[in-house]
């Protein structure tokens, strides 16, 4: 393995070393492979902050069309994200009508986000 041959060589390894190349030839560096803790911290946080806004915009929305992204967004407390399918079947419609309310439904929150 490269960083063997490294270690022997050398007493330091840095993340920036190159330890390969991809299939198109792009040298690899170990930053390049190793994820951070922090990065899924962000994503979360900023997942979060994104939910809340929707949450808190939800009544401009028709009844059908709220349980609709509450159910697919996971906003209900303590909620977990649910497929289309499943929405579909607990309300008893067609997976692409989910489908259609949960577009339009989301383009009525971004619009009314965007201009607010």
């Amino acid at each position: 393995m490269h960083l063997r041959s490294l270690k022997k060589t050398r007493k330091d390894v840095s993340l920036h070393d190159p330890i390969g190349t991809d299939k198109e030839g792009n040298e690899i560096t170990l930053i390049d492979i190793l994820g951070t803790e922090a990065d899924d911290v962000v994503d979360k946080v900023q997942l979060k902050i994104e939910k809340r806004k929707i949450y808190r915009n939800l009544e401009i929305l028709g009844e059908r069309e709220k349980e609709v992204v509450v159910g697919r967004f996971g906003l209900e407390l303590g909620g977990e994200e649910r497929t289309q399918r499943e929405i579909a079947k607990e309300l008893g419609i067609s997976r692409s009508y989910v489908s259609r309310i949960e577009k339009r439904a989301l383009m009525k929150l971004y619009h009314y986000l965007r201009n607010k």
